[in-house]
This record gives structure tokens, sequence and C-alpha cells, in this order.
């Protein structure tokens, strides 16, 4: 079973950086692609920035220039990198399987705000 475990959020002012991890179980990340989604109050849950098996990345326009998603393989971890945070970045950040989602886990909660 997979499990999905998401750290590393909290309350940032407008420009700050965070750095999110994702340790994963049951799955080898090195085999998987894998992707950050995250969800805003009273939004649909949207897809952040994915990196394949073969280490292909791509971001969302809105997050491009200022996210950096990585992998460490030793540690089955996926990390996001988050600079030049926005208010509208605000909302729970999730990892998951990409581009087929396994179940997801709690998430952590990102707030910019000043």
């Amino acid at each position: 079973q997979v499990q999905l475990v998401e750290s590393g959020g909290g309350l940032v002012q407008p420009g700050g950086s965070l750095r999110l991890s994702c340790a994963v179980s049951g799955l080898i990340i090195r085999r998987n692609g894998m992707g950050w989604y995250r969800q805003a109050p009273g939004k649909e849950r949207e897809l952040v920035a994915t990196v394949t098996s073969i280490g292909t990345i791509n971001y969302a326009d809105s997050v491009n220039g200022r996210f950096t998603i990585s992998k460490d393989h030793a540690k089955n971890t996926v990390y996001l990198q988050m600079n030049s945070l926005k208010p509208e970045d605000t909302a729970v950040y999730y990892c998951n399987v990409y581009p087929l989602p396994h179940s997801w886990g709690q998430g952590t909660q990102v707030t910019v705000s000043s």
C-alpha cells in the first residue's frame, strides 16, 4: 500500500520560501512519475509540478521560475522548493504519483500572508 507523508508547510510572508518534503513508502519513486498538487479553499486540486521517471520536469505556469521539484531516490522522498511565495500560493499541498494518483495523504498547509 502506498503511503505519502507531506511535511514542511507553514506560515510565511510574501516573498518568503519554504521547502516541502514527501516521504513515500510502498512505491519506488525512481520507477514512477511524481507530482506536487495543491488545493486552495473553494477551488479544485491542481497540478503544480511533475517529474517523470526519466527526470523530465514540468511546472504550472503560475509557479514556473519560482518552484523547483526534486527527488532523493536513496530516501525515496520528493521535495518542492518554493521561493518568492505569493498569497495566491496559499493552499494544502499534496504529493502523489503522476499521472495516475494513488490515495491522497494528509497534505501540508502553506499559508502566505503578511
